[in-house]
This record gives C-alpha cells, sequence and structure tokens, in this order.
C-alpha cells in the first residue's frame, strides 16, 4: 500500500518562520503580524479572525509580493528532493495549512500532489474573506481524510509532519508523526523528532521507521 506524506508549511517547511510573516514582511509589516501571531498562539484569536485582520493588513498586498515572499522564505533544505523521492516510491505528498491557499498551492510546483490552504479572496485583493474558507487543525484532519479517498488510501498509511498545537489532532489521527523543529504541543506526541533545516533528513527517520 502507498503511504501518504501530510506536511505542515509554516514552522515545518519553513524553518522558524511563517507564510503570512514572509508576505508582512515584503510590506514592511513585520511588528504588525507578529502582533496577531501572538493573539493567535495565546488563544485570543482564532482562524477565522486571523485571517480577517491579516486580510486587512495586507490591503496593497500585490502577486510580486507573494512571489517575493515565497522565493525568499527560508524553506528547509531538499524538499524538492524528497518529494521527488516520495513520488519515485509510488507514494504521495500533500501540504496542508492553515496559511492562505495562494501561497501554499506554489508548492505544486515543487513536486506536491496536493497543496491545501485558507481560501482567501484572489490576489489583489478585491473583496473580504469567507471566515468558512478558513482552516482549522480539526480542518486538517477532514481533509487528510479526503485526501485519503482520493489517492486509494487510509489513515494508517499516512505520515504527519508538524511542529505546533495546529498539528495535534492530525498527529493523534495517524500512526506515524514526526515533530520537526517542533513545540512542546506536539513534541510528546510524535513517533520521532527532527531538529534541522534539512527535510530529507526528518524523511529519512520515516524510513527507518518504516
Amino acid at each position: 500500500m502507498a503511504t501518504l506524506h501530510l506536511f505542515d508549511l509554516d514552522g515545518t517547511l519553513l524553518y522558524g518562520s511563517a507564510a503570512p510573516v514572509e508576505i508582512s514582511r515584503q510590506l514592511g509589516l513585520v511588528e504588525e503580524v507578529a502582533e496577531l501571531e501572538r493573539d493567535f498562539a495565546a488563544g485570543r484569536i482564532g482562524p477565522p479572525e486571523f485571517a480577517v485582520r491579516v486580510r486587512a493588513l495586507w490591503a496593497d498586498l500585490t502577486e510580486a509580493h507573494v512571489t517575493a515572499a515565497f522565493e525568499g522564505a527560508p524553506w528547509l533544505a531538499g524538499i524538492r528532493e524528497v518529494w521527488a523521492g516520495i513520488r519515485a516510491s509510488g507514494d504521495y505528498a500533500a501540504v496542508i495549512s492553515l496559511s492562505p491557499g495562494f501561497f501554499v498551492e506554489r508548492l505544486l510546483g515543487w513536486g506536491a500532489h496536493a497543496a491545501h490552504g485558507s481560501r482567501f479572496p484572489a490576489v489583489p485583493f478585491r473583496g473580504p474573506v469567507d471566515p468558512s474558507g478558513i482552516l482549522s487543525a480539526a480542518a486538517k484532519v477532514t481533509i487528510a481524510e479526503e485526501l485519503c479517498a482520493r489517492f486509494g488510501v487510509s489513515r494508517a498509511d499516512c505520515v504527519a509532519y508538524g511542529d505546533s498545537m495546529s498539528d495535534a489532532e492530525l498527529f493523534g489521527a495517524v500512526p506515524v508523526s514526526v515533530a520537526v523543529n517542533a513545540d512542546h504541543h506536539v513534541s510528546g506526541l510524535a513517533s520521532c523528532a527532527y531538529d534541522g533545516r534539512d527535510l530529507r533528513e526528518a524523511y529519512e527517520l520515516v524510513r527507518n521507521l518504516r
């Protein structure tokens, strides 16, 4: 049976950063988004409110900003190589992130079979955020189930890679998980842990487990 590898984005594929931070950096709004990130981490706001507030923060966002944010982000080394190896093995790689889909979906060009993020208006923004399109920790599990059906695998055939509280439910739903540069919310839940800047090394831990 094939294996479905499920990757978080912020803090996992991105080392020490997140898509909203990298996008805001292009607009000179790092301090402003840091305040929103602190409110989110402390539970003072949830994903829908975060999305509404960050959309307002990004009123002047253009595709050029998004491209610069994506290309300049602190990605782990070896992402393309890992996904190429997964494809060559007949397995599947997918990204599920609470970050905006217009950023997450760019990873399809790197070899991911699927990439899911929160649904924002098209850039440049002309309309408001629809809260129903904003993902949550629970939505990650729902999307994982949909991907299992799409690729003909079961939860028992899944591996999750994540770093924080938004990955905890998914870690609890699959048999193998990797805490990548993780905090205390998932480090105790994971099958194994990796600290470093090369996804190939984290992937090797999984290969040794299976």
